[in-house]
C-alpha cells in the first residue's frame, strides 16, 4: 500500500440545495449500480477507502479537497438509499453531530428489520468511535459518525474528527471485514490534513506492551495505586516529556477511573474502552502510570496515512498508474451505466469521467 497523506481543510457552510438534491439521486444510483454488479459489500469496502470517497464525493460534484465532503457524501447516501435498502441491501445510521448519537437507537432498530445482532452493531460503533477518540489521542475531535450497515451484517464506519485551532479534520475509515482486532491496527485507513507529530497511539503494535499493561493496571485495587501517586511529585519519564501530576494525572480523576475499571475487572485493553465513562483523560492516565509502574511506554507517533490511487501528473508522489487509472474509470463507467438515473445527471456524470480519464 502506497501511502502519504491528504489535505483536508475545515470548512463550514453547506452545499447548495440544488446540488444536494443531485447528490440524493446520483449517490444511491451509482451504490445500486455497484451492487448489481459486485454485491452490498463491495460498496462498504470502497466506502472504506479514502481516495474512492474522495473520488467519489469529486463524482458527486463536491469540493474535492473540503473536509465538507465527508458529511456531505454520507449524508447524501442516507437521504438517497432511504427507502431503498430492499433493493441495496445496505442501511446507514449515524450522520453529523447530534444526529451522530441517536445511532444506537438506530442500529437497534435496523436489527430487528433485518433480524441481525443489534447488540453487536452498536458495540462495533461504539468502540470505533471510543478508538478514535481515547485509543488515538491526535488531537481531533469526532463530530461526525456514519455506520453503513448489509442485510448480511457486513459493516462499515466513516467518521471525522476537527482541530479548530489550525482549522483542519481527519477522517477515519473502518471495515468490519478487515478487523481482525479492534485496538490494534483496525483502520482501513486514516485520511489527514498531515502528521500531527506527538500523538498518543495506542492501536500501533509499538503499544502492544502498553494496551497489556493498562489491561493489568486497569484490574488493581484503586487504593494501592493512590498510595503510589501520592509519592510522587514530579516524573521525568524515559521519552524525555515531563509529566506534571497536577496536570497530567488527577489522584481524583485516577481513582474515578481505577473504581469503574476495578469493578469490571477489564481483561483486555479492548474490554478497558468499552468500561462506561473511561474516555480519553482516564486512558491517557492509565497509559502513563503503567509505563511509570511496569516501564511500558506507548507509541506516540501519528498513525495517519494515506493510499494515493494514482499519483500525479507532475511524477508526485509517484507518476500516475494508467492501468490502474483506466480500471478506476471503467468500474466507475460500469456503475453510471447500470444505474437507473435520468439522462441528464447520467450525461453530467459521464462527462465528468470522460474528462478524469482524458486528464
Amino acid at each position: 500500500m502506497r501511502s502519504g497523506t491528504a489535505d483536508l481543510p475545515l470548512h463550514g457552510g453547506r452545499a447548495p440545495r440544488w446540488l444536494f438534491e443531485r447528490m440524493e439521486r446520483l449517490a444511491p444510483a451509482v451504490v445500486e449500480a455497484i451492487v448489481l454488479e459486485y454485491g452490498p459489500a463491495e460498496v462498504l469496502a470502497r466506502l472504506s477507502d479514502p481516495h474512492w470517497f474522495q473520488a467519489f464525493g469529486c463524482v458527486l460534484g463536491f469540493d474535492w479537497h473540503s473536509s465538507g465532503v465527508t458529511t456531505t457524501v454520507c449524508g447524501a447516501l442516507r437521504a438517497g438509499l432511504a427507502g431503498r435498502e430492499a433493493d441495496t441491501g445496505i442501511w446507514v445510521a449515524g450522520g453529523k453531530g447530534r444526529a451522530s448519537r441517536k445511532t444506537p437507537d438506530e442500529l437497534m432498530a435496523i436489527a430487528g428489520r433485518t433480524g441481525l445482532d443489534g447488540e453487536a452493531l452498536v458495540y462495533n460503533s461504539r468502540m470505533s468511535a471510543k478508538v478514535d477518540t481515547a485509543a488515538v489521542q491526535d488531537g481531533f475531535g469526532l463530530y461526525h459518525h456514519s455506520f453503513f450497515v448489509t442485510s448480511a451484517g457486513d459493516w462499515a464506519v466513516v467518521q471525522q474528527g476537527m482541530r479548530p485551532d489550525d482549522k483542519s479534520a481527519r477522517r477515519y475509515h473502518w471495515l468490519g471485514s478487515r478487523v481482525t482486532d479492534r485496538v490494534r491496527e483496525p483502520h482501513a485507513a486514516i485520511a489527514s490534513e498531515g502528521r500531527t507529530g506527538r500523538v498518543l497511539d495506542l492501536t500501533a503494535p509499538a503499544s502492544d506492551a502498553a494496551r497489556d499493561a493498562v489491561a493489568t493496571l486497569a484490574r488493581e485495587e484503586p487504593d494501592r495505586i493512590a498510595r503510589e501517586i501520592d509519592r510522587l511529585t514530579v516524573l521525568e519519564m524515559p521519552r524525555g516529556h515531563a509529566i506534571d501530576i497536577r496536570r497530567d494525572i488527577d489522584p481524583r480523576q485516577v481513582r474515578k477511573v481505577m473504581l469503574s475499571t476495578y469493578q469490571a475487572a477489564p481483561e483486555s485493553f479492548e474490554k478497558v474502552l468499552a468500561v462506561p465513562g473511561v474516555g480519553a483523560r482516564g486512558v491517557r492516565a492509565l497509559v502513563l502510570l503503567a509505563e511509570l509502574l511496569y516501564g511500558t511506554p506507548a507509541s506516540t507517533k501519528d498513525p495517519a496515512r494515506f493510499a494515493f490511487a494514482h499519483g500525479g501528473k507532475d511524477g508526485f508522489p509517484f507518476p500516475v498508474d494508467r492501468t490502474t487509472y483506466d480500471e478506476t474509470v471503467r468500474t466507475l463507467r460500469t456503475a453510471v451505466d447500470r444505474a437507473r438515473m435520468g439522462r441528464t445527471d447520467r450525461v453530467q456524470a459521464l462527462k465528468r469521467l470522460h474528462r478524469l480519464s482524458n486528464a
